[in-house]
């Protein structure tokens, strides 16, 4: 039996990151489109699982997705997403340079694929699974024990889920969107907003499952080159997740090689790992609040990680807007391969 819902306010108290989704909607009216692409029950709520849309409706338009909220406990991640749609749409009311902008690019939003596990205040879903552990793929070699996702149970982090079943709706929900929207078009970038590994903060890329190199390594370097020349001064940490750790059922994963069967396009996606140990380190009393160890407490490092994240996705926009230059030229990708894996895969 259902436990009785709280009244809508108590829940936006609980969960004000629905409340700010549901108004930049209403703000958005005209530029923004809307639709609800699942539907979990958690605390005796049916909450929705929104897509958001702007900008061209064209087929073989370039799209770039922007993804948060995968792990309940990381609500700076939804907040970042939430903030960038905020910038554009104040944006559109005076630049008409971003309206001719979006005239060529499409841009997708899940600002909050796992609304449940926000809600509860826990990294997994409502049934205990680990949304990016969840995809039916193993990795191909060795994982660390529980961190790299098991089939014990949802008593314990990092759960995978039942083996054989199909995937819960949120990741299953994730995947359609990245399917029908993203896989095939000429470009489609993604970058999924999470926090909680180490002092830096990291853009991660395939693959999690595996040390090998992915076959787009020249394009994603010559992405890193890019936002290095146009923003020398930036801390970033561009590196495959794999340098880091090796999981079983990452989601991105599951979708690059999935685009790669498909053999259109190009799909680069890509992970905003927020250095959340920086933040502990300059309050440790945050280690005393589970959601502490994955978000800013203080009013103003909040304020200042949801500035400093716009920039890359804003240059993620334009670069989405500029395929034809950047892309052009196979010798320059094959000089930036070998680059890539001097830096990158020069141990292996």
């Amino acid at each position: 039996m259902q436990p009785p819902a709280d009244p809508p306010a108590m829940l936006y108290d609980r969960l004000p990151e629905l409340a700010q989704l549901e108004r930049l909607i209403a703000h958005g009216q005209g530029y923004l489109r809307a639709q609800t692409v699942a539907e979990v029950r958690a605390g005796g709520h049916a909450l929705p699982v929104k897509l958001l849309s702007m900008g061209s409706e064209r087929p073989d338009a370039p799209v770039v997705g922007f993804f948060g909220g995968v792990h309940g406990l990381e609500r700076i991640g939804t907040q970042v997403v939430l903030a960038f749609i905020h910038n554009l749409l104040m944006r559109l009311r005076w630049d008409p340079l971003l309206e001719h902008q979006l005239s060529q690019v499409r841009l997708l939003f899940m600002p909050l694929v796992n609304p449940g596990g926000m809600l509860q205040r826990r990294r997994a879903n409502p049934a205990g699974i680990d949304l990016m552990r969840n995809a039916p793929i193993n990795a191909s070699e060795p994982v660390a024990w529980l961190v790299g996702g098991h089939r014990l149970g949802g008593w314990l982090p990092w759960y995978r889920g039942p083996d054989g079943e199909d995937m819960a709706p949120e990741s299953q929900a994730l995947c359609e969107v990245v399917a029908a929207e993203m896989l095939g078009r000429p470009l489609a970038l993604a970058l999924d907003c999470h926090s909680g590994f180490g002092l830096r903060d990291r853009i991660w890329f395939p693959l999690a499952g595996s040390r090998r190199p992915i076959d787009v390594l020249g394009e994603i370097y010559t992405l890193k080159t890019l936002f290095d020349q146009a923003y020398p001064h930036h801390r970033y940490v561009f590196e495959p997740q794999s340098r880091q750790y090796l999981t079983h059922g990452d989601l991105w994963d599951h979708l690059y090689l999935q685009s790669r069967q498909l053999g259109q396009g190009l799909f680069l996606p890509l992970t905003l790992e927020m250095g959340s140990w920086n933040w502990v380190r300059k309050n440790p009393r945050q280690l005393f609040s589970r959601l502490g160890v994955f978000n800013p407490v203080a009013p103003h490092r909040q304020q200042r990680v949801m500035r400093t994240h716009l920039a890359f996705m804003e240059f993620l926009t334009r670069l989405a807007g500029s395929e034809q230059r950047w892309l052009a030229g196979h010798l320059r990708s094959a000089r930036h391969r070998m680059d890539a894996m001097h830096l990158w895969y020069r141990d292996a």
